[in-house]
């Protein structure tokens, strides 16, 4: 049995029983605790007597309110609080725990440590956008890093699965919102930052604030703190690490632990010649394609380097990585063998990166399908079309997330920076018309949405998937 004072010490009324937690009204059982949280659209303290009827019998919020019917926690971080009280209720955790932030790449950058401790024998798992993945299949999550009650309670799930490695994604959402507090890290990893979330973020100096987060609060002595020595933050990132007794290991080309000597595209992979730590590595065959995955499997390289696993066993996981779904995932050729690829680059940077990558695999035309996402960053439309019209050989706007916005005036904000843009705002239409006009040596990447399965106008979500489409377009012989 778990009372309140198991998960706030300090309260009063403390021998009441907690059978579960939520922050969401709507998930109140009886013997709740319902934390009335203020939140960007809406404020938990509004639905306090919703969740007292429905059984709450404790409150945590700020102070300032009343509370009748249920014992009341008040905190100065009631979101902290949340969190920490979650780790109390949910008590196991996976022992190794790494935890990955930055603009673009976590998804791969998780996904690939969980794939490189699966081939080494290790029970592994993997928390992001596309859910915890363990061995016992798939968990939906809910969002990038999700509320601090599923990530406590999908942790213990996963330990209760006898995993033992975990890397989960840290967006800036969450460590502004102390989603992670309460998780025992083990290392701590910073990719990129470029210009993203502005929508949530008044600036991109708060945005920065956010993901530094993970290094200031989360480290302990000692611990490993891997860094991209390729991004141009690098150096604040390494001095947080520093200022809070982190040991950092940075990666990349001008990394000073695992870094790139050489890099050889292959049609279907790269050959990557690699040092750690002054020690050179046989060259191998890592089978994805684009310098930015190249990037993303060397930070979880690093990351399980860092951790102790052995060269020769996270050497044999790179060499058998696969392409996580929607990641610069190959959906399929034409009969002329022209390539197909999804990918979620959905910011200015991601795009760039993108696009740049695929450059040295095509030998003819490089195509690209993209929109952007309704009800988000406005500012980065135009910078998405003038870096898609720069990189591609033809490119093709379309509709991505509309949302409430009108999906013509997003199209015309991203072409009035690529005026020799085609416009076909049906997704599904592009995707099939540029899929019939794909020639031998060309390659078509179609950015945005990634893994998702659906597609959102107005408040509906309209069953979608890039990956679905194409394939249709390609079975049906095109090209």
């Amino acid at each position: 049995m778990t009372r309140l004072k198991d998960l706030f010490p300090l309260i009063k009324q403390g021998d009441i029983e907690i059978k579960g937690m939520t922050a969401d009204s709507r998930r109140v059982a009886p013997g709740y605790l319902f934390a009335a949280l203020k939140g960007t659209v809406s404020d938990g303290r509004d639905y306090i007597p919703q969740a007292v009827e429905k059984g709450a019998v404790a409150v945590l919020s700020e102070g300032g309110i009343a509370v009748d019917g249920a014992a009341h926690v008040i905190a100065d971080e009631p979101r902290r609080a949340l969190a920490l009280a979650a780790k109390r209720f949910h008590v196991a955790q996976p022992k190794t725990i790494a935890a990955v932030t930055g603009t673009n790449g976590k998804s791969s950058t998780v996904d690939f440590c969980r794939q490189i401790w699966a081939n080494a024998g290790l029970s592994a798992a993997s928390m992001g956008t596309l859910g915890a993945i363990g061995p016992k299949g798939k968990i939906d999550v809910g969002h990038t890093t999700p509320d601090p009650v599923t990530i406590h309670e999908t942790l213990h799930e996963l330990a209760g699965q006898g995993v033992t490695h975990c890397a989960m994604e840290a967006s800036s959402h969450g460590l502004e919102q102390h989603r992670l507090d309460g998780v025992d890290l083990a290392a701590v990893a910073f990719l990129n930052f470029t210009q993203d979330h502005l929508d949530y973020h008044a600036t991109m100096e708060e945005y920065l604030d956010a993901k530094l987060r993970l290094f200031r609060d989360f480290g302990g002595q000692g611990l490993p703190a891997i860094v991209n020595a390729d991004s141009d933050h690098r150096e604040v990132f390494e001095k947080a690490a520093a200022d809070h007794g982190l040991q950092i290991v940075s990666f990349g080309w001008r990394g000073e632990d695992l870094w790139i000597d050489e890099i050889m595209p292959r049609a279907t992979g790269q050959v990557l010649s690699l040092f750690w730590r002054d020690v050179e590595l046989k060259p191998f065959e890592l089978p994805l394609i684009g310098e930015f995955q190249a990037l993303n499997a060397l930070a979880a390289a690093a990351i399980c380097l860092s951790l102790g696993m052995d060269v020769d066993q996270v050497m044999d996981g790179l060499s058998k990585l696969k392409p996580v779904k929607g990641r610069l995932e190959l959906v399929g050729k034409t009969e002329a063998g022209a390539g197909v690829f999804v990918d979620y680059a959905h910011t200015p940077d991601g795009l760039d990166v993108l696009l740049r990558a695929v450059r040295p695999h095509t030998a003819g035309r490089l195509k690209v399908i993209f929109g952007c996402g309704g009800d988000r960053d406005a500012k980065k439309r135009p910078l998405m079309g003038e870096i898609a019209a720069r990189q591609a050989d033809d490119v093709i706007v379309t509709d991505d997330n509309p949302r409430s916005e009108d999906p013509d005036m997003i199209r015309h904000a991203i072409l009035a920076a690529a005026p020799d843009a085609r416009e076909i705002g049906d997704r599904g239409e592009a995707i099939r018309t540029i899929i019939a006009e794909l020639k031998k040596g060309d390659t078509l990447v179609i950015a945005g949405k990634g893994h998702e399965t659906g597609q959102i106008i107005g408040n509906e979500v309209i069953p979608f998937s890039d990956q679905d489409t194409a394939l249709d377009a390609l079975k049906g012989g095109a090209g």
